[in-house]
Parts: C-alpha cells; sequence; structure tokens
C-alpha cells in the first residue's frame, strides 16, 4: 500500500497558509500516519513556523524540501507564492531522509556521505532518490555525480534545484525542522517501490554541432576552436544570446541531449557565454530555439513518457520539477503546463511539483541522472 495525500494553499498569511495546508493533509490522511513528506514553500513565509507546526502535528516525520518559484498540485493546480505538502504513508515502501550540510566546500564528498547517512537507517537496498538541493553555491553536476557513486548506477536520483524568485542570491532548502543553504536534502525510498518518469523540453536544435573545445565548468569559451559568442551568431547576428535561445549538449554516442541555459552573462572581449551549469569539455553543442505552444505540450509529453515507463497499472504519486526558465519564456501560458497534461493523469493520482533552477533526472530509463536547464521532468510512484 502506498497513499500520499497533499495540502495546497496560497494564502499569503503563514499562519493561514500552514493552517489550511494541514487541514487538508489530515482530512486526506483519514487518521493514517504520515512516514515522510515534501514541503515546497514560496520565499516569504516563516519558514520557521511553518516546518515547527508540521512536525508538531506530525513527529518525527521524515522531510525534505525547500523554496520554490512556483508550485503546481492536484488542489489548486498553478500557482506562485504558495505552500505545499505532500505526505506518503506505506505498508511496503521505507522512507529516509538525510541532508548534507555546506555542500559546497566538497560537493563530491558530501553527497557520497549524505547517502550513507540516510542507507545506514535501513538494511533495504535503495530504490530510489528524490532530492532538493542547493542552486546556487555550488555545481548541480558535482552534488550528483557524488549521490551516483553511492547509489550506484542502478538507482535513479529525481529532483529539482531549489529557487530564490530569480534574485540568485539565496535559496533554502529544508530538512526535519531545519532552514539551511548551501544544504543537500535527500529522501531515499527502498522497498517495493514502482516508478517512471519522463523528461521533456519543447525546444528544438537548429543549424550545425559544434564541440566545446574550451569549458571551465559552466563558461563556455570556445566551440570548434572559435569563441562561443561566434558559434551563437551564425544564428542571431549580433544580437546577444536571448532567453529564446539556449543549447543542448549531447550525450555521447547518442542522439539524446540535455538543456543548459545561460544565466545572461557573456564577456565580448574572451567570447565566452556563462551557463546555469557545467558543459562537458569535447561534448557536442547545438543551439536550440523555443516555441511556446512546443513547451507548453512538452508538459503533456513528459507525462506520457511517465506513464509509458511505469511497469504497474496505477500510479499513486505524481511529482513535478518544471525550469523557472520556462517561466520567464512562457509568461502568462505558465499555468497552461499543468493544464495540458491533467487529462493524462491517471484518475486517482495526488500531484505536487514545483518550478526550479535545474531538474534532475535520468534521460532515460536505466540511465544515470542528468542535471537539465528548461525541462520538464515527472515521477510516477506506486506499488504493485
Amino acid at each position: 500500500m502506498l497513499k500520499a495525500v497533499v495540502g495546497h494553499s496560497n494564502d499569503p498569511d503563514t499562519d493561514v497558509v500552514i493552517t489550511e495546508v494541514l487541514e487538508q493533509c489530515l482530512t486526506g490522511l483519514a487518521g493514517m500516519k504520515p512516514q515522510s513528506g515534501i514541503l515546497l514553500a514560496g520565499l516569504d513565509f516563516d519558514h520557521a513556523e511553518i516546518l515547527g507546526c508540521i512536525h508538531q502535528t506530525f513527529p518525527g516525520i521524515q522531510l525534505i524540501g525547500g523554496t520554490t518559484d512556483g508550485e503546481m498540485s492536484s488542489v489548486l493546480e498553478f500557482q506562485q507564492d504558495s505552500l505545499i505538502l505532500i505526505l506518503f504513508c506505506s505498508d511496503e515502501i521505507e522512507f529516509h531522509a538525510a541532508v548534507g550540510r555546506h555542500v559546497s566546500s566538497d560537493p563530491i564528498a558530501i553527497a557520497r556521505k549524505t547517502v550513507q547517512t540516510a542507507q545506514a537507517q535501513t538494511q533495504c537496498p535503495t530504490a530510489l532518490c528524490i532530492t532538493t538541493p542547493e542552486s546556487l553555491t555550488t555545481s548541480g553536476l558535482s552534488i550528483l555525480q557524488g549521490l551516483q557513486q553511492a547509489l550506484g548506477a542502478e538507482v535513479p536520483i529525481v529532483g529539482g534545484t531549489t529557487c530564490d524568485q530569480w534574485q540568485f542570491k539565496q535559496t533554502y532548502q529544508f530538512f526535519g525542522q531545519e532552514i539551511l543553504s548551501d544544504a543537500l536534502p535527500i529522501l531515499l525510498l527502498s522497498g517495493h517501490v514502482l516508478w517512471g518518469h519522463g523528461v521533456s523540453s519543447g525546444w528544438t536544435p537548429v543549424g550545425k554541432k559544434g564541440t566545446a573545445t574550451k569549458v571551465a565548468g559552466n563558461v563556455l569559451y570556445e566551440v570548434d576552436g572559435q569563441p562561443a559568442l561566434e558559434f551563437y551568431r551564425d544564428y542571431l547576428g549580433d544580437i546577444r544570446p536571448s532567453p529564446a535561445y539556449r543549447l543542448a549538449v549531447f550525450e555521447p554516442n547518442r542522439d539524446s541531449w540535455y538543456m543548459r541555459t545561460s544565466n545572461g552573462d557573456y564577456d565580448q572581449t574572451s567570447g565566452s557565454i556563462t551557463f546555469f551549469a557545467d558543459i562537458p569539455l569535447h561534448s557536442e553543442v547545438q543551439v536550440v530555439r523555443s516555441n511556446r505552444d512546443e513547451m507548453v505540450n512538452s508538459a503533456r509529453l513528459s507525462m506520457q513518457q511517465a506513464i509509458e515507463h511505469y511497469p504497474g497499472t496505477q500510479p499513486t504519486v505524481a511529482l513535478f520539477f518544471s525550469c523557472t526558465g520556462r517561466m520567464h519564456v512562457l509568461g502568462t501560458r505558465t499555468k497552461e503546463e499543468y493544464q495540458v497534461l491533467q487529462p493524462e493523469i491517471p484518475a486517482g493520482t495526488t500531484c505536487a511539483g514545483f518550478y526550479t533552477y535545474g531538474e534532475i533526472a535520468p534521460l532515460r530509463p536505466n540511465g544515470a541522472a542528468q542535471f537539465h536547464n528548461e525541462t520538464f521532468v515527472t515521477l510516477l510512484l506506486g506499488v504493485e
């Protein structure tokens, strides 16, 4: 058995919002005791008060989460500056949370240690990892590398990095009753959990591919030996890289690719462009363009992929992770993402998700996790 309930309120007052969310959850639980949960919160709430109320209501709950740039659920669909709490109960799945602090000091080692701390709480092998890590202080790729090293290549990692409403100053992560920054919360699922996921962007590669010949982390200096800005100018002319253009990074020897988004910083002297996440040296890259209709439809495609990959007949939970960069391109159409996938959601499925600075998921089933930008990720969970 796996049961999930969600509470979602858009009231701006902290006292009211947590009261409404907890009332919705308690009604849905109907007396059952949740083992774990994920809290997704707008930036301006009193997070300490919210966490205190949750743990007073559900002592000892295994809780992770963080601040967002938009939220969505089966209760209120798409919202901004709202609060979501999703709770899990199961007699077949174990949930164990852990957190890595000061993750920027050594992201790979701290990620490995965080997994080991969570796994030490159970004798069952890990089936899935959900995470809501820091996004501004360190490399998401390094965090993923450490997590995957500790978990093994066969364990999927899915989640999204925390946000601060496009301020890029400080994001917050939740673990238990703690409010942290520069942290890595994880929730490990063990037991007979079934899962399926989908990844789609709605962006289209254009023009020729090139090879990233000079890179320093998330700064791309050269493509095919030429300044990165020259590579873009083939498609943009003298216009600076705009929000409508991103970069596709292709996996070695594969047609599959993931997105990288420029943060708007570029250097005319060196011809370099800075992105939100690392670009592997010698990887193939290609400029991509957006189409709002295709972007909206990609949310539906993500759900369809997840259903196709889900090995059971009836998932219990759908978790969504969409990029805040998509919001800046879609504008008032952002609400359509949830609306177009809603008809695809299996009846009775509890849904929750948020807008992130970076999405985490394998590109395909049984693949290693990738760090994505501008992407919509769906995760379905259930039991046999």
